[in-house]
């Protein structure tokens, strides 16, 4: 059966539109504001831009070039450019598999929440009668308490002693996930949040059961929408009481920050994360490019926008914590979180304050939603892409591929279930450390090593040249052969030396194997197939001069045992018997 022939986009901008979907996802709600927030405010931006330029444009340009060149998904692509580095696209696809899932698991809260924001009064407004809950209290106690905190206008929640939390935080944990304490504590699942999750899993197969010709049309709603709903929240935020205290806590500079390592760690690691790089996504979506599209435009047009957004969304998140603080009465920095706490605890608590309070809650989450949605369908189809393009025979054809692509999200829907525990929070959070850790710095490095040293970068220049009419400038050469590499290798090392075991963080022993198992299992495909192929293509064997040294003594030597060195076209040459390389392109396929 023979495979169908590979689907472009429809226009440019669909192609634009996808890249910015994805990389504005919901990292640039809650992770972007927190770290600017905790590395020097203002003076983490110095780094940020300096790290944007120095990799984040970089790899992305690289990835995209090598994918629209090669216009295959991340694993059939190395079988033509470089087949002993194929293990890199198996893990590329691998991990984006794991990170779907765990990707539509945190849709799923999103959803829940833009639900149950379908009312006059929102349910974690008045969660047990109050604004902070006291632990081991008996009723009669919690409800004196509730009717003292329920008449003032102004808490201070700093003034109680013992454990102390806020309603919306009580709804998030204790009703919305019924948090355990560890991940051995699997409790029992919430079927809610998993109705969520496979409406969200639907969704992803209705938008892309045709690929990229169905995703293409729907990007224009969902990557732009966001955009309107952040201006509407933020000119809502920027006319709350303590707003601008808020912008000018987020915006004002700690220069002293800059000689913290940390925080150009921070960055460094950020900007790989909200680019989406080294996730095989890039690679399939360019793919689909046409052959002559201008990469180096888009390379260098989708970063800026996606950092311009996650700075522009921190506007929007701290003038709610700014008003936060002149509400309950305590410091910024004793408002702030980070991560799912900013978008699910955070911003629901100062929502509830709000006049109107459902209709700015249902915004929020339907642009969260929308995020989230935006960077789902990107790395679903990614995963999708990069099986079909390996096996075109068996999935590349009509009602086959479509079976397929609602397999896929059948099995995602059902590897989501765990994280959908009391526990699956902890899993989730394993899944989120392991996988967005060190896979996807060494999966980075190694692209830029195989490419641009192994491959070379003086060839992959030509390749280029053949796309677009010009070699790169000497801006990217010299980021890709040493400066993207350097830099990579130097947050691995901070990394490593900032580790802190779960084991000191409230989890077993077990869940800590678990996450080095998640995290190793992705990467050792890489060397175990290239063990493979070099066993497999003979590169271990001698050449034919080696074999031909036997008629030294006997011209009329005859081996007993035939060897195969004359069979083995990958390590001989026809006419020096010089060993050949499997380490250059497949000219043949190419």
């Amino acid at each position: 059966m023979a495979a169908s022939k590979r689907a472009q986009w429809g226009r440019q901008l669909e192609f634009l539109f996808t890249l910015i979907g994805y990389a504005v996802g919901l990292g640039s709600v809650w992770r972007f504001p927190f770290l600017c927030f905790r590395n020097g405010g203002g003076a983490f931006l110095v780094p940020y831009f300096i790290c944007l330029f120095l990799l984040g444009i970089p790899i992305f340009c690289l990835e995209i070039a090598f994918g629209q060149y090669g216009g295959k998904g991340p694993i059939t692509i190395w079988d033509n450019a470089n087949p002993a580095f194929k293990g890199i696209g198996m893990a590329l696809i691998l991990s984006t598999l794991i990170l779907s899932v765990y990707y539509n698991v945190v849709i799923a809260w999103a959803l829940y929440y833009l639900f149950a924001s379908l009312t006059n009064k929102l349910p974690w407004e008045d969660c047990n009668s109050c604004a902070c809950q006291l632990y081991d209290l008996d009723p009669n106690a919690t409800n004196f308490l509730n009717q003292t905190l329920n008449n003032s206008s102004k808490l201070n929640c700093s003034s109680f002693t013992g454990d102390v939390r806020s309603s919306s935080e009580i709804y998030y944990r204790d009703v919305v996930l019924s948090e355990s304490k560890n991940l051995g504590d699997w409790g029992r699942l919430k079927w809610d949040l998993s109705l969520c999750n496979l409406f969200g899993w639907i969704l992803v197969f209705i938008v892309l059961n045709r690929g990229i010709k169905s995703l293409g049309k729907v990007v224009y709603v969902m990557s732009t929408l966001p955009y309107i709903l952040l201006t509407i929240l933020l000119i809502r935020g920027v006319m709350l009481d303590g707003a601008i205290e808020g912008i000018k806590f987020y915006l004002t500079p700690d220069v002293s920050r800059l000689t913290d390592a940390k925080v150009w760690g921070d960055a460094a690691v950020q900007i790989l994360y909200t680019l989406g790089i080294s996730s095989g996504s890039l690679i399939a979506m360019s793919s689909y490019n046409k052959f002559s599209n201008n990469i180096i435009r888009d390379a260098i047009l989708v970063p800026i926008i996606n950092c311009a957004t996650s700075f522009y969304a921190g506007f929007v998140v701290f003038s709610v914590l700014g008003y936060m603080s002149h509400v309950q009465g305590i410091p910024i920095a004793d408002v702030t979180e980070g991560g799912p706490g900013l978008a699910f605890i955070v911003y629901p608590e100062a929502v509830s304050k709000m006049p109107i309070s459902p209709l700015w809650a249902i915004l929020f989450f339907l642009m969260l939603c929308m995020l989230g949605f935006s960077s789902q369908f990107s790395i679903a189809e990614t995963a999708m892409t990069g099986l079909i393009d390996e096996f075109p025979r068996q999935l590349s054809t009509g009602r086959r591929r479509i079976i397929f692509r609602a397999l896929i999200c059948i099995a995602g829907f059902l590897l989501g279930l765990p994280m959908l525990t009391q526990g699956g929070t902890h899993l989730l959070n394993l899944v989120d450390s392991y996988i967005l850790g060190y896979p996807t710095l060494i999966l980075a490095l190694l692209e830029l090593v195989v490419i641009c040293w192994v491959y070379g970068y003086k060839v992959f220049s030509e390749d280029i040249k053949a796309m677009i009419g010009r070699k790169p400038s000497i801006y990217f050469i010299v980021t890709w052969v040493g400066v993207a590499p350097a830099v990579i290798v130097a947050v691995i090392g901070f990394k490593a030396y900032q580790y802190v075991p779960l084991t000191h963080q409230g989890q077993s022993q077990w869940a800590e194997s678990l996450g080095w198992l998640i995290c190793l299992g992705t990467i050792s495909i890489v060397p175990i197939w290239f063990a493979y192929y070099t066993l497999k293509s003979g590169l271990m064997k001698p050449t034919s001069d080696w074999f031909a040294r036997r008629s030294l003594g006997n011209p009329d030597y005859r081996p007993e045992t035939p060897d195969d060195s004359d069979t083995n076209p990958v390590i001989l040459s026809q006419e020096n018997g010089n060993r050949n390389t499997a380490f250059k392109p497949n000219i043949t396929k190419l």
